[in-house]
Formats: C-alpha cells, sequence, structure tokens
C-alpha cells in the first residue's frame, strides 16, 4: 500500500507505485470514442500518464490544459490524461476546453490500472 497526500492528509492507495526505473505495467483504457488504448499500442513513443481522480476538479482540470499547451514542445510523446471519469465526461471537458492533443482515457471496462499503478484511492 503506498501513500500519497491531498492538502497535507495522508491517503492510502491500493497497492505500490511503480518503482523507479522499473518497467510500466500494461493497461487497457478507454477513449473518449471508446476504443481501447494500451500501453502496447504507444509502442516507439514516450508516454506520460496524468493520472488524477476526475477531471472535474479545478487542480487536475488545470494539469490537463497545462499537459496540453506543451505537448507540442514535447516531440514523440503521448499524453494519457486518466481516470476513472467516464470517457464521455473527457470528451465533454476537452471539447469545451479546446484540449485536442492530449488523450482523455478512463478506466470504465477493466477497472484494473488503478491497481496495477497503486493509485487506486481506498481511504
Amino acid at each position: 500500500m503506498a501513500t500519497i497526500t491531498l492538502k497535507g492528509n495522508p491517503i492510502n492507495t491500493a497497492g505500490d507505485l511503480p518503482a523507479v526505473g522499473a518497467a510500466a505495467p500494461d493497461f487497457t483504457l478507454v477513449k473518449t470514442d471508446l476504443s481501447a488504448v494500451s500501453l502496447k499500442d504507444l509502442a516507439g513513443k514516450t508516454v506520460v500518464l496524468s493520472i488524477f481522480p476526475s477531471v472535474d476538479t479545478p487542480t487536475c482540470a488545470a494539469s490537463v490544459r497545462r499537459f496540453n499547451a506543451e505537448l507540442d514542445k514535447l516531440g514523440n510523446v503521448a499524453v494519457l490524461c486518466a481516470s476513472a471519469d467516464l470517457p464521455f465526461a473527457h470528451k465533454r471537458f476537452c471539447g469545451a476546453e479546446g484540449l485536442e492533443r492530449v488523450d482523455g482515457v478512463s478506466d470504465l471496462r477493466d477497472k484494473d490500472f488503478g491497481k496495477r499503478y497503486g493509485v487506486t484511492i481506498v481511504d
């Protein structure tokens, strides 16, 4: 179990965060068009995972906007903004904000992404 903090308060997660330098666990997430994307689909690219509880919170929304703004500077990079939000919420948010460079993705189907990456909040 990993411990993260929210406003200075400890919160436990299911599992452990991947170790620095360890191979990233594979995953399958759902894109806004309801297609699946997995880590192996992104072979040859640098993959940035922006993982957050919900796109409908100010801090999480700000991070998605920032990644979208910076992506052109990064080259062959895929940024997946991952949460438990439904794909429709990602599509609504990205559409309303004009965010076309990042991919909003959901753990809608498999619900194992958070466990594999040790980020599912249990408290």
